[in-house]
């Protein structure tokens, strides 16, 4: 038998099973995104809350006096 009949033969015999059904990976990666997204969800508005602390200046911090 040649070596490579040999390497054929085993890559054939070696099967490996997936942990989980083919279904359910992609349901993990939507499950990730939504939660993801409902922690960046929950950011939003920050900046505007804590106007108080800025003095109620512009965002950008750059006034019209010259």
């Amino acid at each position: 038998m040649s070596l490579l009949s040999t390497i054929v033969q085993a890559a054939e015999e070696t099967k490996n099973a997936l942990v989980f059904p083919a279904w359910v990976f992609p349901l993990i990666a939507a499950v990730a995104f939504i939660f993801l997204g409902l922690i960046v969800w929950s950011f939003r508005d920050v900046a505007n809350r804590h106007s108080q602390k800025t003095g109620g200046s512009p965002a950008s911090g750059h006034t019209t006096d010259h």
